[in-house]
């Protein structure tokens, strides 16, 4: 969007500068031109902001064709890679797990190193350096098999912003496959804070309704919403805030959500014995 003028440019010179790897780069201007663009990256400017999800799935399309690539990297804009071996090595781990259709390197703040809980794609996220088999994932910074990503069908374009992870993870392990965490590999994004954006609460609200009804068997889906709902009144102190978190709840259960494909009680099994049963 233009708006990184410091960020970006890090950001593309540690990518460029990555080794052991083959790179085709696109860089996508959500309803803009890209301003810095080095030789050799494409770029695709759209007329508006569609919001991440979509504009992820444009640079994805951008990629595609004869010459796709076996792995997709998925990289925000105000990441950057802290070594010139970071993408060779999360294809290393790839290959070390062939049952993992994506993975998800450790996020840490460049500053003080720390990786917040909601970086850690697993319910106990005390311990950020442990690795193992994940069911969610940071969709900032992840890597993805190119195969995995085209069936799952992509990012949930219509959600904007927040929790398409979430529904890409779970579409990624309904066709059998999993996740995995590779904490040793580190890759700095700042520590910012989501509710920053105007758009957090709602969003945020609306799409836990959109992500349940996308994916979850039928009698999973009030479980899931009550859960969230006594969660989040229990974490959101503002009354304020809490009102806006509710309008974007009536919002979702409005409608809109798109297609319903439901993961099949199969998968909500895996799920559950990997550590997190879907209805937190």
């Amino acid at each position: 969007m233009n708006d990184r003028p410091a960020e970006l440019p890090k950001a593309m010179d540690s990518l460029l500068a990555q080794r052991g790897v083959d790179l085709r780069v696109v860089i996508v201007g959500n309803g803009c031109e890209p301003d810095h663009v080095p030789d050799g990256v494409q770029t695709v400017a759209l007329p508006e902001n569609v919001g991440i999800p979509q504009g992820r799935n444009v640079g994805a399309d951008a990629l595609g064709g004869l010459h796709a690539g076996e792995f997709l990297f998925f990289y925000d804009n105000d990441a950057s890679l802290p070594a010139q071996d970071t993408l060779a090595r999360l294809v290393e781990e790839a290959r070390r797990h062939p049952e993992a259709a994506y993975i998800q390197p450790r996020i840490a703040d460049p500053r003080t190193g720390v990786t917040v809980r909601r970086w850690v794609p697993r319910l106990r996220a005390g311990d950020p350096t442990r690795p193992g088999t994940v069911t969610v994932m940071a969709e900032g910074v992840v890597l993805i098999r190119r195969d995995d990503y085209d069936r799952a069908g992509g990012w949930p374009g219509g959600f904007f912003l927040y929790h398409e992870g979430l529904d890409l993870s779970w579409r990624i392990w309904d066709l059998g496959r999993t996740g995995w965490y590779a904490p040793d590999i580190v890759i700095h994004h700042p520590a910012t804070d989501p509710a920053r954006h105007a758009l957090y609460l709602r969003l945020v609200a609306r799409n836990r309704v959109w992500v349940a009804y996308r994916r979850l068997p039928a009698p999973l889906i009030p479980l899931y919403l009550a859960a969230w709902t006594l969660i989040s009144v229990a974490r959101i102190r503002s009354r304020t805030a809490l009102r806006t978190w509710f309008a974007g709840l009536r919002e979702g259960l409005r409608g809109g959500h798109g297609e319903r494909r439901p993961m099949t009680w199969t998968t909500v099994l895996r799920l559950a014995r990997s550590g997190r049963l879907p209805i937190v």
